[in-house]
């Protein structure tokens, strides 16, 4: 069966993508992400950016593999190692061989990583003042109980 084709129209695109929900998602991620990153710095991590958040905010405390991390961030190994290097390099974290599989390690945050978590929540809170500024304390309360809700339905999904 033969589809007809359809003319292109940028109203129609313009439209849609006012609505896209990744698209959205991943300007109101650029948005926190420029606006954290200058603030780290000036706090005196000018060695770290947003994007190490995924290995450093998926660490227990009673330490955490590789494979681990890689899997909660949704990257390959070899990239999750990567950044484990880079950040072991930059005292944000360290690895200590793993006692039920010798050919791993178990990283931990060290207290450079430490301080950096508690100063992104600083960093964190600031963010979350101007949003509830623009959509109210509530409005902002719902849109993140909605996300939690659809990460954790769709991570399901994933098992």
């Amino acid at each position: 069966m033969e589809k007809a084709k359809k003319e292109f129209d940028f109203a129609e695109l313009r439209a849609i993508r006012q609505r896209a929900v990744g698209r959205l998602f991943w300007q109101l991620k650029r948005y926190i992400d420029n606006h954290m990153e200058p603030q780290l710095n000036n706090l005196g991590y000018a060695d770290f950016k947003m994007s190490y958040m995924m290995v450093i905010s998926n660490i227990e405390e009673q330490g955490t593999t590789n494979n681990e991390l890689a899997k909660r961030a949704n990257v390959t190994k070899q990239m999750m190692s990567k950044m484990v290097s880079l950040l072991e390099k930059e005292k944000y974290i360290y690895t200590t061989k793993n006692p039920d599989d010798s050919r791993s390690s178990v990283i931990f945050l060290d207290d450079r990583g430490k301080d950096l978590l508690m100063d992104v929540r600083q960093c964190i809170d600031k963010v979350r003042v101007k949003l509830d500024g623009i959509v109210g304390h509530d409005r902002m309360e719902a849109f993140i109980s909605t996300m939690v809700e659809l990460v954790t339905a769709l991570g399901r999904e994933e098992q």
